[in-house]
């Protein structure tokens, strides 16, 4: 499988009134074409930055990233950010609209997208009118509409309550899975992380690094993440990866 995007001995720093503040230090991996690869690490050490700078939202003052072009990339925040006066077919095809490339194939794309998530049938409602979960699925869809060839993925779930988390990661991981896209997730939840991920990686504390890289392997073959939290290796991959991120420092 090809590289989608690579990180190679990435550091960046803040410059701040104090002087300067260190956020991330030599990071470097890469993630391959179809994987799923979830963040992890104690807060503040850099990983909704690694999103920026995989975005190019924010240039890295050493090393370098290898990234698709912006418009290839999807970018799926903690809230759904639909818009409330749209219908939600109208907040799928935003991002054609915006690009100018609203063509039929992009419409016909968009509704075929509705149609196979379930949520055909509510295209003429508005977010409101939406459940939290129906929310992040049409967002998903959104951002799928744009054939990104890499979704980032940055605490997506977290704004939701935990049993809707957990069926809104199913639905989302069994949708990213089956278009065949390219996905790196930023999460707190260890459990959302091992359950959704080919590969785990864990970063140290400020300034953030590459502590471990944990591959997901399952001996029953890959579930659905609800599927894959009931398997034995869960508890084991969950354990060394929390002893791992050292929350008491």
């Amino acid at each position: 499988m090809k590289e989608i995007i690579g990180f190679s001995h990435l550091s960046l720093t803040y410059q701040t009134a104090e002087g300067e503040t260190p956020a991330l230090s030599d990071v470097s991996f890469s993630v391959r074409e179809g994987e799923f690869v979830s963040l992890i690490g104690p807060s503040g050490c850099g990983k909704s930055t690694l999103l920026s700078l995989a975005a190019g939202l924010i240039e890295p003052t050493g090393g370098c990233v290898s990234a698709p072009a912006r418009r290839e990339i999807g970018y799926m925040l903690q809230r759904d950010c639909l818009f409330d006066w749209l219908t939600i077919r109208k907040n799928v095809l935003l991002g054609p609209e915006i690009r100018r490339e609203r063509t039929r194939g992009a419409a016909e794309y968009a509704d075929r997208l509705l149609r196979t998530y379930g949520l055909w049938e509510f295209r003429d409602r508005y977010p409101p009118q939406l459940s939290g979960g129906m929310r992040q699925r049409a967002a998903l869809i959104r951002t799928l509409a744009v054939r990104p060839s890499l979704l980032l993925l940055d605490e997506a779930f977290s704004a939701l309550d935990y049993q809707t988390r957990l069926a809104v990661a199913d639905d989302i991981a069994a949708i990213i899975r089956r278009e065949g896209k390219t996905a790196l997730m930023v999460t707190h939840d260890i459990g959302e992380a091992v359950s959704m991920s080919d590969r785990v990686i864990v970063l140290t504390h400020r300034p953030g690094t590459v502590k471990a890289i944990y591959p997901i392997r399952w001996a029953l073959g890959r579930g659905s993440p609800l599927e894959n939290r009931e398997q034995e290796e869960f508890r084991g991959y969950f354990n060394r990866i929390w002893r791992d991120i050292d929350v008491h420092v």
